[in-house]
């Protein structure tokens, strides 16, 4: 599993996230302050405070983490 933080401050950016990573197998959370959802779920991420950075937990590793994070990569903050 990796952490990492991304920024989902519009509609927009939502939207195109869940599609992207809808594609993979694996599962992905999205974790904002005590609250845990499923990141392929658009109704759960607009439930959460996205004015801040989320902390993404990706459940995968090697090249399929590989691949995840050049597709995501638009979406990350430092």
């Amino acid at each position: 599993m990796k952490t990492i933080k991304i920024s989902l401050n519009s509609i927009d950016k939502v939207k195109a996230f869940v599609n992207e990573i809808s594609r993979f197998d694996c599962d992905f959370d999205l974790v904002s302050g005590r609250y845990v959802i499923d990141a392929k779920s658009i109704m759960g991420i607009f439930s959460l405070d996205l004015s801040k950075s989320i902390d993404l937990n990706i459940h995968a590793d090697g090249a399929a983490l590989d691949d995840v994070l050049s597709v995501i990569g638009k979406y990350i903050v430092e």
